[in-house]
């Protein structure tokens, strides 16, 4: 009944849980929008000052300028330059909340946290620059935190992560077009300055300087990668469970949600010493943390937390009626959550300053008093439990294991169980062989018009027959969890041949004694750039740029100004990129033509925008063959 929303069975029977209920979600309130505003679906309206809003006919019967003269292409590339601006200053947001925690650290002002992989920050610390000899972990991490937050201002030179971490071809290129950020925060002021009112209204210009931005945006998801391993460690491949079936009916059930790992790290970390609390209270099965979003992601690689939903379907956790608290950081939460919340005993927590709600109990949480938050948040959650009616609790039975946290260093420490001396090798070969035709990586939300999970699930099947290596990140990643995509069952049942034969050496190398999950999860949304560093160390190898590899990327259910951002920079580092949504930018035949077009000129990258995820898995195919053609390896053919 509930297929036209989601394909994720827990999701389906939550629906109509919801209905029964009559409680309003995501999809009513998307129902009640339609149909959208025509001109805002094509980026044809402007509000960059109080003379508008503006907007423009795009069939050429109304008015052709706003009010200043902007035209539909500076309408456009204003838009989306906005957009990206935005993502880019949620990904840097992320990343330097991370740099401040590691300087506490290092300073001892958060006791409570501590540096979990030192190889990990000496790594780091070398490769930008720092010396190492004669100093302690501390004062190394003094010294990045440093340098870090220093990417954020203006700066005498181009951002360093970016300058560490790509291939001398693509920053050649980014040199000679000039875009290279001098400072992340600097770049998303200029976005702002250039798309206001009376300032840029070249569109080209603009767009050049979106990608520049974009450029920014990657510096600070690298930034916040490291800093996230240094300061809780690398992931390696860990087998935990997905699906709302994780939440418990004799347990006080607390889920993490949003996207940075300094709150929820902590609140599993603590939530042991607290197991008592819970018993006596009533929870025979004492405490259970689950994980949403991002933030689920964070600790699902790391600890194996189960991941209970994402994005779209966040608001049906809590109408299980088992959900004791919803904790939330930033990015990615609905304002709805309250509301929702009113008809059941869930407590609703928001942390962060700059992300509080309406409805929501407000708990500060500060680094330097990590695990008195902990604890606080904790005991809200065991208070809640308490008041639960059992006869409002409706948790489907319905789970899939996800095997999770295949970061770059896991990749290699696998491959090198083949080869050690060379750990890259074995992959170059099977993908000059043939038997892996290329790489893909999906990322991105779900998107409310589009059936939950459909489009994530039909393309990954498409290409993994046709040979493709899949990894995925963010709630990509927890809908391929929630369909049981991230397992060696899965390999067995979708792999193409080849690609299975790979996998299969691989999971027994590692000990797996059976083949490696169909689907690679490499982190959470701000960890696209771990796909980013096996591309780059593969392209370094081959003496190629970027571009001429056949890698692609694909958001298939795209709804964020985050994804902008980072689909911009995907295809600035020359990355075909596939979204499966109308983006807004269709009123601008030229912006339009920049983006599919001129850009794979300009830089390899391109979008390409296909709203058939079957259709959508053919085209990446055929760009794969191109790439292969082009480095003289043989096209791939599936019958």
């Amino acid at each position: 009944m509930f297929e036209d929303r989601s394909t994720s069975p827990d999701s389906i029977e939550m629906l109509g849980v919801a209905k029964k209920l009559d409680v309003e979600l995501v999809w009513d309130r998307y129902a009640a929008q339609v149909p959208q505003c025509g001109f805002g679906e094509t980026g044809l309206c402007c509000r960059h000052c109080l003379q508008g809003p503006c907007r423009i006919d795009p069939f050429g019967n109304g008015p052709q300028t706003g009010v200043c003269g902007a035209t539909a292409d500076t309408f456009v590339a204003r838009g989306l330059d906005r957009s990206i601006a935005a993502g880019t200053a949620a990904h840097s947001g992320h990343a330097k909340h991370l740099a401040h925690t590691l300087k506490k650290l290092a300073t001892g002002k958060a006791p409570d946290y501590s540096i979990k992989d030192s190889n990990k920050l000496r790594a780091v610390a070398q490769r930008q620059g720092i010396q190492l000899v004669g100093k302690s972990d501390q004062q190394v991490a003094s010294e990045l935190a440093d340098l870090a937050l220093e990417e954020f201002s203006e700066r005498s030179t181009p951002v360093g992560w970016t300058m560490k971490t790509l291939t001398t071809g693509r920053l050649k290129k980014f040199e000679e077009m000039g875009l290279l950020p001098f400072g992340i925060d600097s770049a998303i002021s200029e976005v702002m300055h250039r798309t206001t009112n009376g300032v840029d209204a070249d569109p080209v210009n603009l767009l050049l300087g979106g990608i520049k931005c974009a450029i920014a945006d990657y510096d600070g998801m690298a930034l916040a990668t490291d800093l996230s391993d240094i300061l809780f460690g690398v992931p390696q491949p860990t087998v935990a469970s997905a699906n709302l079936g994780t939440l418990k009916v004799n347990a006080v059930n607390i889920a993490v949600h949003g996207h940075n790992p300094v709150l929820s790290d902590m609140v599993v970390a603590f939530a042991p010493q607290m197991e008592d609390e819970a018993r006596k209270a009533g929870a025979s099965e004492g405490i259970n943390i689950v994980g949403i979003c991002c933030t689920g992601n964070e600790v699902l690689m790391r600890h194996g937390i189960p991941m209970a939903t994402s994005s779209v379907s966040q608001e049906l956790a809590i109408i299980t009626g088992a959900l004791d608290a919803m904790v939330v950081d930033y990015q990615c939460v609905m304002p709805s959550l309250t509301k929702v919340a009113e008809g059941f005993h869930t407590q609703v927590i928001t942390t962060m300053g700059i992300a509080k709600m309406p409805g929501a109990t407000h708990i500060n949480f500060e680094e330097e008093h990590a695990a008195e938050g902990a604890r606080e948040i904790i005991h809200l959650a065991i208070e809640a439990f308490k008041k639960r009616d059992a006869a409002k609790v409706h948790i489907p039975d319905i789970r899939n294991t996800a095997i999770a946290g295949v970061s770059a260093e896991a990749v290699i420490g696998i491959l090198s169980k083949l080869d050690a001396a060379d750990p890259l090798k074995p992959l170059i070969d099977n993908i000059v062989n043939g038997n892996i035709t290329g790489v893909c990586l999906f990322a991105g939300c779900n998107n409310v018009k589009i059936p939950q999970d459909r489009n994530f699930v039909t393309m990954i099947k498409e290409l993994a027959r046709r040979d493709v290596l899949i990894l995925a990140t963010g709630c990509a990643s927890g809908a391929f969890a929630r369909h049981g995509l991230m397992t060696p069952a899965a390999t067995e049942k979708n792999a193409g041949p080849g690609l299975k034969a790979v996998l299969t050496a691989l999971g027994n190398a590692a000990g797996l004694n059976a083949p490696l999950p169909l689907v690679l999860h490499t982190g959470s949304c701000v960890d696209n750039t771990r796909a980013v560093a096996i591309a780059v160390a593969i392209a370094n190898k081959l003496g190629v740029d970027l571009d001429k590899l056949p890698v692609v990327a694909s958001a298939p259910e795209a709804s964020m100004e985050k994804a902008v951002s980072i689909g911009t920079w995907a295809v600035a580092l020359g990355l075909p990129t596939h979204i499966g949504v109308v983006p807004p930018v269709t009123g601008s035949p030229l912006v339009t033509q920049v983006l599919t077009q001129t850009a794979k000129d300009l830089l390899g990258g391109y979008f390409i925008v296909e709203l058939d995820p079957v259709k959508a898995a053919e085209k990446l195919f055929e760009v794969m063959n191109e790439r292969r053609k082009g480095l003289g390896l043989a096209e791939k053919v599936v019958a």
